[in-house]
């Protein structure tokens, strides 16, 4: 298990990047570090990675300290690449490989299915820089888990990814989650992690928003929250006088109730302007979540372009 307890980092100027950050991932558990860009998440992973020292906390895995000789039980997917483009495929790996202190001979069976379960099976002696950028995020990704490691850390690993290999990458963690890792994942896309993630750690300017698993928040959460599907433009939803918040979006809606209206109210409201095709209660989204714990105010652009439409 890692487990970080009271982290905090201040860099020169007087910037705190972390403070006073406790959080745990477990085995066979997918551990979301969420938030915006300048949230923390970054420094979080270099401190555990030891790349960086905090300056305050501590950080253990399997209940001791994260030394040089224990990073091999670590493995980590960067958001930026990585690799040499000059290099082929299998020397990159076979060169990572060695730094884990893998013999090449046993690395080199261990490639092979890698390379075969990505989709590169036979492009061993293909150079890196002839590849896609989502290739290259495959190989970068097989580099990261080639040695087996206890802690996975993941950070934007759908970056740059098509849809089906978002799938592919999603099927191969989830494999690795069953073996009994622990995996973090690192992203801003907050409804990609809604449908990978087991536990959820929601970080704004340095700081722990939200810390637990992602069904007892949603609980937390939930107040009289509608997913409503219809025809026509629903713009108008945003000023019903039941309606406390809403994401509107091509026909769907999620819409938080004021205090003391029902769905029988939203109804007779919106009837005269579209036709309904379904409502249902529902848990409210991550999204819905974080801007009603920091306020739309304070969300940067990257957040605010996954609001299909702003809510009032």
């Amino acid at each position: 298990m890692l487990l970080i307890n009271n982290l905090s980092k201040t860099f020169r100027g007087g910037i705190t990047a972390v403070e006073n950050l406790s959080f745990s991932v477990e085995p066979s558990r997918i551990c979301g570090i969420l938030g915006p860009n300048g949230a923390g998440k970054t420094t979080t992973i270099r401190m555990i990675l030891n790349i960086i020292e905090p300056d305050a906390g501590t950080i253990t895995l399997g209940g001791e300290p994260i030394t040089e000789d224990s990073k091999n039980s670590l493995g980590y997917l960067p958001e930026e690449r990585g690799l040499y483009k000059k290099s082929t495929i299998e020397h990159t790996l076979l060169y990572f490989a060695s730094l884990k202190e893998i013999p090449p001979a046993q690395a080199r069976k261990l490639i092979n299915p890698w390379l075969e379960r990505f989709n590169l099976g036979g492009m061993g002696k293909r150079k890196v820089e002839e590849l896609s950028k989502g290739n290259q995020q495959k190989v970068q990704f097989i580099a990261a888990v080639l040695h087996n490691p206890d802690l996975l850390i993941l950070d934007e690993p759908f970056s740059g990814l098509d849809p089906l290999n978002q799938l592919l990458f999603k099927d191969v963690v989830l494999d690795l989650q069953k073996q009994g890792k622990a995996i973090i994942f690192c992203t801003h896309q907050l409804e990609s992690a809604e449908t990978i993630c087991d536990d959820i750690l929601l970080m704004n300017k340095g700081h722990a928003i939200l810390n637990g698993s992602l069904e007892s928040i949603k609980q937390q959460f939930t107040r009289q929250t509608l997913m409503i599907e219809f025809d026509g433009n629903g713009d108008f939803i945003h000023n019903l006088p039941s309606v406390s918040k809403a994401f509107v979006n091509e026909g769907k809606a999620e819409v938080e109730l004021n205090q003391g209206f029902t769905s029988n109210d939203l109804l007779t409201e919106m009837l005269p302007h579209v036709q309904i095709r379904s409502l249902e209660k529902a848990t409210p989204s991550l999204l819905s979540i974080f801007t009603s714990v920091v306020g739309a105010e304070n969300l940067t652009t990257e957040f605010l372009s996954q609001i299909p439409n702003e809510s009032k």
